[in-house]
């Protein structure tokens, strides 16, 4: 059933859209987030209120959102459901980065005006942190601290309609499969992007038929989330690396930041290759130009663990309503 009223303060991270729900949300029966994630992927009539607020005409194909829920134990601050167009992922780095500059922001986790404060968060691939930087009361950046990444594969072989093509499967939260662009002839710039999205789907829609990301231990992690294009622009001067990136996710959904989690499972390709040096950082370039910072800072049994710096900005708040005599009902997606 939907909600008559639903409330939301929105943001963007580096440019891609964060519609964070206050109020209005639907109630998700659960021990864990991942049990909520589960919950309202299996029960539709719960789903409403996700549709509402990405479809047309109150959002867009690429809009991004998330609810938020009771953390799984007292370790977290909160939890939250990350949601698309197309349902609901198991990580978001950016919407990280935006949930740790709402929650200072509007005091639900208290922070001083000078320092870091630390915002732990449940999400369905783990736990993570978004430490908020401030000075004078002002946020400065926020650094996302993510679950331990790893490579899944090397040199997997995708046909795609403009060839066959060499991809590497990594884990940052979700799988990701990496494509150099100049292999299929392209750059990541604006001007490519209709026909990127299109191979991005092809590639996402080969490799899920094939089965070709299995995770270890939840199979509802399983499956490619999305297709990350990149160019290398070499090692930069401080002995970094300067890559720019656009990760065509989900159905067909464009990143318009350098994607936080996808961002992670880059680090884990170009730690374990050796291009990136242990504490070196990444220069990570998104398709609109705006720029996350990226370095490896640990290792586990499980994997790497990556922190990926950035910032968010409130743009907005809004009440959305849906009138019982509109015959569009929660709304329409034309691509």
């Amino acid at each position: 059933m939907t909600p008559a009223i639903i409330h939301t303060q929105d943001y963007h991270t580096a440019g891609e859209p964060f519609r964070i729900v206050i109020g209005g949300a639907p109630e998700l029966p659960g021990a864990n987030v991942r049990e909520r994630r589960a919950y309202v992927q299996s029960h539709p009539e719960a789903d409403v209120a996700r549709q509402l607020l990405c479809f047309e005409p109150r959002g867009h194909a690429d809009m991004y959102g998330c609810f938020v829920v009771p953390p799984d134990d007292d370790g977290a601050h909160f939890g939250t459901l990350f949601w698309h167009k197309d349902g609901y992922s198991t990580a978001c780095g950016h919407g990280t980065i935006a949930l740790g500059e709402w929650a200072v922001r509007t005091g639900r986790v208290a922070a001083a005006d000078d320092g870091v404060t630390d915002v732990v968060i449940d999400v369905p691939s783990g736990r993570v942190t978004a430490r908020v930087h401030r000075v004078g009361g002002i946020t400065q950046d926020v650094t996302f601290r993510n679950v331990p990444a790893w490579v899944h594969a090397r040199g997997v072989t995708v046909a795609t309609s403009r060839g066959e093509v060499s991809v590497d499967i990594s884990w940052g939260g979700a799988y990701y499969a990496s494509v150099r662009a100049t292999d299929l002839g392209l750059a990541v710039t604006p001007d490519n992007l209709a026909e990127i999205i299109v191979l991005g789907r092809e590639i996402k829609a080969a490799l899920d038929a094939d089965a070709a990301a299995t995770h270890p231990s939840d199979p509802l992690l399983s499956g490619i989330y999305g297709t990350i294009w990149f160019d290398d622009f070499g090692k930069a001067e401080d002995g970094g690396r300067h890559q720019r990136n656009v990760t065509i996710f989900a159905d067909g959904e464009v990143d318009r930041s350098p994607c936080g989690s996808g961002t992670t499972a880059r680090l884990a390709l170009l730690d374990d290759s050796g291009e990136l040096p242990r504490g070196a950082v990444l220069r990570h370039d998104s398709i609109i130009g705006t720029t996350f910072t990226a370095r490896v800072v640990d290792e586990v049994e499980t994997g790497i663990i990556t922190e990926i710096t950035g910032m968010a900005y409130p743009t907005g708040e809004s009440t959305f309503a849906l009138d019982d005599r509109d015959p569009l009902g929660t709304g329409f997606v034309l691509r």
